[in-house]
């Protein structure tokens, strides 16, 4: 049972718990791996990422069905998200490892990556320029285990009901049409 359609997308946006329980979320999303990209060092650890010196950001791996979502609608949800404002934070949560990325795997990517936030700044959508970097996808790596699938085996925990939660409202209440 192939899918020939299947293709990647990879967005940091703030905590990967976060992002990752948006989009795990979403029809055609067939799997999200919480892991780092962007940074200097080969196969970090967590506690290394905390330190915002290795240059990699958190991020997610999103494997989806192009024919059920789009490159698009990925960033479509995306931005409607998280902050892509704020340069090296989300909330309280600050450093380079927290930064808003599209990580791209080719042109086309590239290309509805920065057409979405042209798109986005010509209409004013945010009150400020979107500063959310658009680069080439390098390697990725994996978290350790305990950070994936986060939020479904911790829903219960401070960070989550505060901090996730309302995402996951506003994913609700925006993307009604398009969750699984």
């Amino acid at each position: 049972m192939g899918n020939n359609n299947l293709h990647t997308a990879v967005f940091a946006g703030g905590c990967f718990w976060c992002t990752e329980a948006v989009f795990q979320r979403l029809q055609g999303v067939e799997k999200v791996i919480s892991g780092y990209t962007g940074g200097t060092i080969k196969n970090p650890a967590y506690r290394e990422i905390t330190t915002g010196r290795t240059g990699h950001a958190e991020a997610i791996k999103i494997d989806f069905d192009a024919d059920q979502i789009t490159f698009w609608e990925l960033l479509e949800v995306f931005f409607a998200t998280h902050d892509p404002t704020t340069l090296n934070r989300q909330g309280a949560d600050r450093g380079t490892q927290y930064r808003s990325a599209i990580f791209y795997e080719n042109e086309e990517q590239n290309k509805l990556a920065q057409q979405m936030i042209d798109y986005l700044n010509a209409e004013g959508v945010f009150d400020n320029p979107i500063v959310t970097e658009i680069t080439p996808l390098g390697p990725f790596y994996n978290a350790e285990e305990y950070h994936q699938n986060y939020y479904n085996q911790n829903s219960e925990q401070g960070y989550c009901q505060f901090v996730i939660n309302p995402k996951l409202s506003k994913l609700q209440n925006t993307f009604k049409s398009k969750l699984k």
